[in-house]
């Protein structure tokens, strides 16, 4: 598990890979993951938007922009916790992502909060030793 705390907002995040959806003799690997998002502060926010990087292991590089997750844009007040699953496929055998979820409070303030880098491995994954 990964995990991160930006202004007193935690981002748990889950990943597995899903062998039952992954095609590697066609170089299609699937993965999900879980995200656990808590409101440890005082103030009810919102989370409005998610910006995902997303690199595979060759280095070629996505950006995922938009409003909410999952379509939904939770509101969260103190101590209230929201979790939802997602995934991504990629056409390499493994990789990274990372990102950050904006965040507005009643009083309209904004501010980023981030999604801890977490690896995508998968089986096929060749290993290389010096």
């Amino acid at each position: 598990m990964y995990k991160a705390i930006t202004k007193s907002i935690s981002v748990r995040v889950e990943p597995g890979y899903l062998d039952d959806k992954s095609a590697p003799d066609d170089d299609y690997f699937v993965w999900a993951y879980r995200v656990h998002i808590e409101n440890l502060g005082n103030k009810t926010v919102q989370l409005r938007r998610r910006n995902w990087h997303i690199t595979d292991s060759f280095g070629r590089i996505q950006e995922v922009t938009g409003e909410g997750v999952v379509g939904e844009q939770p509101i969260l007040e103190p101590a209230a916790a929201f979790e939802y699953t997602s995934g991504t496929p990629l056409s390499a055998p493994s990789g990274l992502m990372m990102g950050s979820y904006q965040m507005e409070t009643e009083d309209g303030d904004q501010f980023d909060v981030v999604i801890p880098a977490f690896s995508l491995d998968s089986p096929h994954d060749e290993i290389v030793r010096n």
